[in-house]
């Protein structure tokens, strides 16, 4: 029976790049999403031709049309929330025993969350999500293994710290709900936007 896997990886440990294009308009996350031939935080080994063949099948969905889209945090499940959509996955390829991919950042309210960290200056890692068999012999190695998407996540305090939940921390800080209440209302509203901003970067130096 495959298991649910997530595996978090940080903003160093993924050698996550932010770049953006088209004159500041798109912004993008680019960097390791899955590790391969190694054991990890969880004690899990993913073979390498287990993660290449994955990341070619979750290319080859993209190459094809299919919207790959991720979230904000560690969504319970392997379905995809769309009203904590933050960005999509533009391409996968491998380099060495890796696989790396590159997230486009959407003009969601999770993703102007998302795009406003970036820019402030915050760290974010990512994390793989995804299904596979894990071997009980002890060895954790995976096989099996099927990538479903990747999700932005907070970058850990210290090794071995588990991030706190980006939306539901906001959700619990004063103007965090009225924040998101506004953004999801009156999108595209300059003055409304700014007031986001503002409320948003005030949050963000609570996170840090």
């Amino acid at each position: 029976m495959n298991n649910y896997l997530r595996e978090h990886l940080s903003f160093d440990q993924a050698r996550m790049i932010v770049e953006s294009a088209d004159e500041g308009k798109n912004l993008f996350m680019k960097g390791i999403c899955i590790q391969g031939g190694v054991r990890n935080a969880n004690q899990r080994v993913y073979p390498v031709q287990e993660i290449s063949r994955a990341v070619n099948t979750l290319n080859d969905q993209i190459s094809g049309g299919y919207s790959v889209l991720g979230e904000v945090d560690h969504p319970e499940g392997l379905n995809i929330n769309l009203d904590r959509v933050s960005h999509m996955i533009t391409e996968m390829w491998m380099d060495g025993p890796n696989g790396y991919g590159k997230l486009k950042i959407l003009p969601t309210p999770m993703g102007q969350l998302v795009k406003t960290m970036l820019e402030s200056g915050v760290k974010l890692g990512v994390s793989s999500r995804g299904s596979g068999n894990v071997s009980e012999d002890g060895s954790g190695h995976v096989s099996e293994f099927e990538i479903i998407t990747v999700d932005v996540v907070a970058q850990p305090s210290a090794p071995g710290a588990y991030p706190t939940p980006i939306y539901e921390h906001l959700m619990n800080t004063k103007g965090g709900y009225k924040a998101i209440l506004t953004s999801k209302e009156v999108q595209g509203d300059r003055q409304a936007q700014k007031y986001i901003a503002e409320s948003l970067l005030n949050i963000i130096s609570r996170l840090q």
